[in-house]
Formats: C-alpha cells, structure tokens, sequence
C-alpha cells in the first residue's frame, strides 16, 4: 500500500535532528519514532499522531481529524489528521510537535 512520501518528507523537516528519531515501515505506511517509541507517521495520504490519551477528544473537536483505528478498536491517544488538515506548514508542525513531545515524555525503548 502506497503513501503521501511528499508529507514524509515534510514531517522528516518539521522534526529537523532531534535525536532518537528513527523511522519504519508499518501501518502501510511509515512511522516516524522518537527514542524508539512511536512519535507520528503517514497511513496512505493522512498524518497519524500519537498523543496524550486524555488530549484524544480536544484534538478531534479541530477539525479534520478522526481516530486512528485500523483493527475495529480504537484507542485514545491516536488519531488521524486529513490533508485539508495540514495544508500549511505551520498545520503540519502544530501536530508533530504534539506527537513528538507525547513520544519524548515515554520512557526510551
């Protein structure tokens, strides 16, 4: 399954050299992880981001947002975000550096 490399390439430059970021091909798509703990990534043309469990519902009353569920059991702390969504650059930083700074205050993996 393809996806968006253009929006891989833009989260690759929102995240700059932050160290621990690695990334790996999963979901069909890419992930992008912060000292081994999933930070955000792309699933065909959308961006995933991981966040704060509690944060789930305020991030989805944005706009252009929705859960991430790929299994039928969605989970808090994961959601999607639609290329309406991350337009600008300045969209698309908002979000990563909600999931990296979720990521970073994980325990490294």
């Amino acid at each position: 399954m393809a996806f968006d490399e253009k929006l891989a390439e833009r989260i690759r430059r929102s995240l700059g050299r932050r160290k621990g970021v690695a990334e790996k091909r999963m979901f069909g798509g890419i992930a992008f992880l912060l000292n081994g703990n999933m930070c955000c990534g792309v699933h065909r043309t959308e961006l995933i981001v991981r966040l704060a469990p509690e944060a789930t519902d305020k991030a989805l009353a944005g706009g252009h947002t929705r859960r991430f569920d790929l299994t039928g059991r969605p989970m808090q702390g994961w959601i999607l975000v639609e290329s309406a969504g991350l337009r600008t650059d300045a969209q698309l930083r908002k979000w990563v550096a909600i999931a990296a700074k979720y990521a970073g205050s994980l325990p490294p993996k």
